[in-house]
This record gives C-alpha cells, structure tokens and sequence, in this order.
C-alpha cells in the first residue's frame, strides 16, 4: 500500500513535525499513532518517516531513508489574475502537474477589484497549492507569490514565453527549444494582453507563442501550458 505523504512544517537533521491544522488532522481524523510511517518532504527530498510523538497539536517523526528525488525542471507560471474560483481551480492543478513556481501578475486589463483583493488571497492560494502537492505526492509544493507588476515579472530569469492569442506562427511546443531548467511562461487576463504589454514583452526578450487556434479560458490555458512543458521534459 502507498504510503500517504506530508510536507513537513518543521525539520532538523532526523527530526521533522507537523504542527497546527495539519497535526491535527494526522491526529484526529486519520488517527495517527506513534510506530505508524509515513513519507515525509523536507523541501529538498523525500524521506521515510516513522511516527514517535502524537497529539492534536504536533506530531512528530523520526526521518529514515530517502525515497524520492526532484526534478531539475523549474516552470514559473506567471498568470495574469484572473476570477478567483477559477484561479484557485488552476493553482491546484498546475501544482499537480509539477509548476515550481506561481507567480500572479496584474495586467492592464485585470479587473481592478480583483487586483485590490488578491493580495488578500496569497496565503488562500499557498493553502490550496499546498494540499495540491501533497496530494500529488511532490517533494515540496509551489511557491506561490504575492501579485506582481508586468514589470517586476517581466525580469524573471530563464527561458521566457508568453503565450499570445495573436501568435500565429510559434507554438509552445515550438519555443521550448532544448528545454533549459528554468522556463517562465506568461498568460494573459480575461481579453488578452494589450499591444502595448505585448510590446514590453517583445523589446524583454520574450518569445510569444500560441497554444493553438481556439480561444482558451484562462485556467484552460495555464493548465494546457503545464502539461506541454512538463511532458516534454520527463
């Protein structure tokens, strides 16, 4: 039977914990007992961990023998904020599929009110990726965060695709050339990129790229473009 996996809240050499709501489900709901083993992520690997103090505020292990690597493949998805039930349901999956890094921005054509209140958001959003990787079985979940401007994401490093709607010529799978380990993909609001932004991108260094000729929703396309990547880079 597989063995369920944790990402652990605290950790020093052999020792890790899980502390607050998630010691407390491990306690309460899947009535965890001292001797009982788990896989434990310490951020950096997966270990056997074998349980040695249980109560509904912490519990801790005792970390055994390695289990699981991680990918050298790092994949920023930079999405332009979009309806927040709908962003949340794309954080998830995203992490699921393996995206190292979620990294909101606020575009020209993002809804003012949504852009006052993601801030607000983040730690929701950590939450969510957070399950997502466990559930997933990852090593360690996403970083995801605070919204950013066009001009702050514009800067991030590594092979850099924005995907346009307007790109007729190169598709995601196109410009991801050799796969080098760090990609960052830009995807735009509800309406698209405005000539302008596409312009900042461009003078950038970014490549535009398309996913195809039908028009995709926002959560389609980050979705869409996760898969791509990373099944490319298996």
């Amino acid at each position: 039977m597989t063995r369920r996996r944790w990402i652990a809240d605290e950790v020093s050499g052999t020792q890790a914990a899980l502390v607050g709501t998630h010691a407390e489900h491990l306690a309460r709901v899947l009535r965890a007992s001292v001797g009982q083993e788990f896989d434990i992520s310490t951020g950096s690997e997966v270990r056997r961990g074998r349980v040695t103090r249980v109560d509904s505020a912490r519990v801790e292990f005792e970390l055994g023998e390695a289990v699981h690597g991680s990918s050298a493949l790092r994949l920023t998805l930079a999405p332009a904020i979009f309806k927040f039930d709908r962003m949340e349901w794309a954080i998830e999956k995203c992490t699921e599929l393996g995206a190292a890094r979620i990294a909101p921005l606020i575009a020209q054509r993002t809804d003012r009110h949504l852009a006052a209140a993601a801030v607000k958001r983040v730690e929701r959003w950590q939450r969510i990726a957070r399950q997502a990787a466990e559930q997933a079985r990852r090593v360690a979940p996403p970083e995801v965060s605070p919204p950013a401007s066009l001009r702050e994401v514009l800067a991030l490093p590594g092979l850099r695709i924005v995907l346009s709607e307007v790109e007729r010529d190169v598709t995601l799978k196109e410009a991801l050339g050799s796969s080098p380990e760090d990609i960052v993909v830009a995807l735009g609001p509800e309406g698209g990129w405005t000539e302008e932004e596409l312009a900042e991108f461009r003078d950038a260094g970014w490549q535009a790229a398309s996913l195809g000729s039908a028009i995709l929703r926002a959560e389609t396309a980050a979705i869409a473009a996760a898969a791509v990547i990373l099944s490319e880079n298996q």
